[in-house]
């Protein structure tokens, strides 16, 4: 299979894979999922291609439905540990100085995504790239109902670890996808990125249709 650097060679999906295997598909599931310094990893392309590979065989010899199963539980501890960390660090996370892995605006985004869906943003934010990262954290910190979280936590988990997992098990069978897997992976990223790209053009336009709907008055004349 060809190997389609989308990024860093580390962070290329089947490398990745190549290098560290089943744990490594875990590892990534785990940061990705809660971790601050998780949001640049590749998670859907990376199980999309796990599923692939699990389909020919191919460096993840493990049976479809026990690697399911591993991550999805590595998505829901993941997530725990994202909610854990916003309990115990509390507001202070959103007073905390831009870095090199971290960056204010994630959190305000992830903020705001909490804000308009609610409980279901755990669900939806799985698959969102960087919002699935930070908004368990804003869960912990908006001390969520815990049992609310867990479940949320878990259908989510459960819809994207394994969702995306399967699909790209079966898809991997059918002939045009194997035979390029490189654009499909590319298509992956593109779908993943466009609730991000769109949320970005939102907030441009808002401060225009603001102004717009409340235009400054004209001056007076004396």
């Amino acid at each position: 299979m060809n190997s389609l650097a989308l990024g860093p060679a580390w962070l290329d999906p089947t490398a990745l894979i190549t290098d560290f295997g089943l744990l490594g598909i875990l590892a990534v599931v785990f940061a990705e999922s809660g971790l601050l310094i998780g949001f640049f990893l590749p998670g859907d392309s990376l199980l999309f291609t796990t599923g692939l590979l699990v389909a020919h065989g191919q460096f993840v010899t493990q049976p479809l439905w026990l690697v399911c199963l591993l991550v999805v539980a590595a998505a829901v501890v993941g997530d725990q540990a994202g909610y854990l960390f916003g309990r115990r660090v509390g507001p202070s996370l959103f007073g905390r100085p831009d870095s090199r892995f971290f960056r204010q605006e994630n959190v305000e985004k992830a903020a705001a995504f909490f804000a308009r869906h609610g409980p279901k943003a755990l669900v939806l934010a799985r698959f969102v790239p960087i919002v699935r990262t930070f908004t368990p954290i804003v869960a912990g910190v908006s001390r969520m109902n815990y049992r609310r979280f867990l479940v949320c936590n878990v259908l989510g988990g459960v819809l994207w670890g394994a969702g995306v997992t399967v699909l790209g098990y079966f898809l991997g069978q059918v002939a045009f996808v194997r035979d390029h897997i490189d654009l499909i992976l590319v298509g992956i990223v593109l779908v993943s990125a466009l609730p991000v790209a769109i949320e970005l053009l939102r907030a441009r336009l808002r401060p225009s249709r603001v102004q717009a709907a409340h235009p400054e008055p004209a001056p007076t004349r004396r």
